[in-house]
């Protein structure tokens, strides 16, 4: 869990982080070591879960090696089922990361919501609906490692 109290939000519980997969994640179909590694170093702070509309026909692969759950996104309506999934772990304790249209939806329902500019681009509705805007994956990933920077990006 992480625990931050942030000034105008008041103390916050994380349990979950809630990740895309294609776009974010993964570039090009393709996990890199690096951001694998630092995703998975998350888990002894927060529950990791991936969402995804499998472009790549991949998760299997991406589960099996992050050993982590994942959900599946119907065809069609992949935001609304992004922030349906949120919901259901409890938008409150859940950290979302994203960068894609579809995206958007889970980014507004979870408690915090880190859009990310990845070499796939950015969606404007998921920047629009995200609290904060990292650079890249492993920015979004060190704010996580340094609650700190987020408390001093999101305070009022």
């Amino acid at each position: 869990m992480i625990h931050m109290n942030i000034p105008g939000w008041g103390n916050i519980v994380l349990e979950h982080l809630v990740s895309d997969v294609n776009g974010t994640l993964v570039v090009d179909g393709v996990l890199d070591e690096t951001v694998a590694r630092a995703f998975i170093h998350l888990k002894d702070r927060l529950e990791l879960h991936l969402v995804t509309g499998d472009m790549h026909g991949n998760i299997d692969q991406i589960v099996q090696l992050l050993k982590v759950k994942s959900y599946c996104v119907p065809k069609g309506k992949e935001k609304e089922a992004k922030a349906d999934y949120v919901r259901s772990l409890g938008s409150e304790r859940v950290i979302a990361i994203g960068q894609g249209n579809n995206d958007a939806g889970m980014l507004k329902e979870a408690k915090i919501g880190i859009c990310i500019l990845s070499l796939e681009g950015l969606a404007t509705d998921s920047f629009i609906s995200a609290n904060v805007l990292a650079n890249n994956v492993l920015a979004a990933f060190d704010l996580l490692e340094n609650p700190n920077r987020l408390i001093g990006t999101l305070r009022c």
